[in-house]
């Protein structure tokens, strides 16, 4: 998975001539994303929910009823129909999720950046759920000669959900080492000037690529449930100042970029508005032309290639809209390198000159 490190020859003269050999002196970088599941059969599916659906940090109830829900009801419905979902969007030629493929490529990207900056550096990428672990890719880098390790955590904006179980992993492969490499993690980036500029300036790019013209975009976020913002979670806040920098920056109003949440499930109540029952209201009320893009996720996947590009284009369509769009995420595109190297790049400092 490491991408391959450049030429480095720590100075092992200090040493005495018995000495073990033993990797040292090196700095590593891994991005994380949500994960995906290994296949799109049904029990590749039941795994990979079973694993994202049992952290406490992204399910909050009652851990005795969840259990009883989780395995008697969601892994027994579930996995049929999201391994169908997955099955349109799947990258058949290698056999894996478009999130896999598009976070290797991001990687790959970001290491060619990084040579030229320091030969110490070796880039690597894990998945929170599924593979590759955080545990098993830290320890990689280490063996590597890795003793000190950022950690990027793929999410612009912070959510315990998110930011903080990707923290709660890598910390539980700390537990299990005799010798730690020493940590940071990246903060989120929701307000960065490169981030808002870079978002802004793909959608542009997208918008003029369209043959028609939009009366609304929607910036859709990923929800989480009303009480984790009571809680005290700062995401809802992240989301709606991402959405108002990128207002100023395109000089767009409330009225023509509105801010919406999807991807919910359950009873409880999420954040509002919902990106459905928005697209379906803007429908019924006479917008005929519309455009979602997805400024929380740094890489397309199932929420925005099959819910947005599938799903919420059905419910406008059918609701009497005629023009939809669905603009692509950043993924590994110039502008979304641009982002994630100066993520980088600023967290390092003090690591490398």
């Amino acid at each position: 998975m490491t991408t391959s490190p450049h030429a480095f020859t720590p100075d092992t003269s200090p040493f005495p001539k018995d000495h073990p050999k033993v990797a040292f002196g090196r700095i590593g970088v891994l991005i994380v994303n949500l994960g995906t599941p290994e296949g799109t059969d049904y029990w590749s599916m039941r795994a990979y929910l079973k694993e994202f659906l049992s952290d406490r940090r992204v399910i909050e109830v009652n851990r005795i009823v969840w259990w009883f829900v989780l395995n008697a009801i969601v892994l027994t419905k579930r996995p049929g129909p999201k391994g169908k979902d997955y099955a349109s969007i799947w990258n058949n030629e290698r056999d894996e999720g478009p999130l896999k493929t598009i976070t290797r490529d991001q990687a790959e990207k970001l290491a060619a950046h990084l040579a030229g900056r320091d030969p110490r550096i070796v880039v690597d990428w894990a998945m929170r759920y599924g593979k590759p672990p955080i545990a098993e890719r830290i320890a990689a880098l280490q063996a590597q000669g890795c003793e000190r390790i950022l950690i990027v955590p793929l999410y612009p904006q912070y959510s315990a959900a998110t930011t903080a179980t990707v923290c709660d992993k890598a910390f539980d492969a700390l537990k299990a080492m005799r010798w730690q490499p020493i940590i940071r993690v990246a903060p989120p980036w929701h307000d960065d000037p490169v981030y808002i500029d870079q978002v802004a300036a793909s959608l542009e790019q997208h918008l003029a690529a369209l043959d028609f013209e939009p009366e609304v975009i929607l910036a859709s976020f990923h929800g989480v449930p009303k009480s984790y913002l009571l809680k005290g979670d700062p995401y809802h806040c992240q989301c709606a100042k991402t959405a108002r920098l990128l207002r100023d920056r395109l000089g767009m109003s409330e009225e023509k970029l509105r801010l919406t949440f999807q991807s919910r499930f359950g009873t409880e109540e999420w954040l509002q508005p919902y990106t459905d029952m928005t697209v379906k209201a803007l429908a019924e009320g006479g917008v005929k032309r519309l455009a979602i893009f997805n400024p929380g996720f740094v890489a397309d996947c199932l929420e925005t290639l099959e819910e947005i590009g599938g799903e919420n284009r059905e419910i406008f369509l059918h609701h009497g809209g005629e023009k939809f769009a669905a603009i692509p995420c950043l993924n590994a595109t110039p502008e979304g390198m641009r982002v994630l190297e100066a993520v980088v790049e600023r967290e390092l400092k003090g690591w490398v000159g």
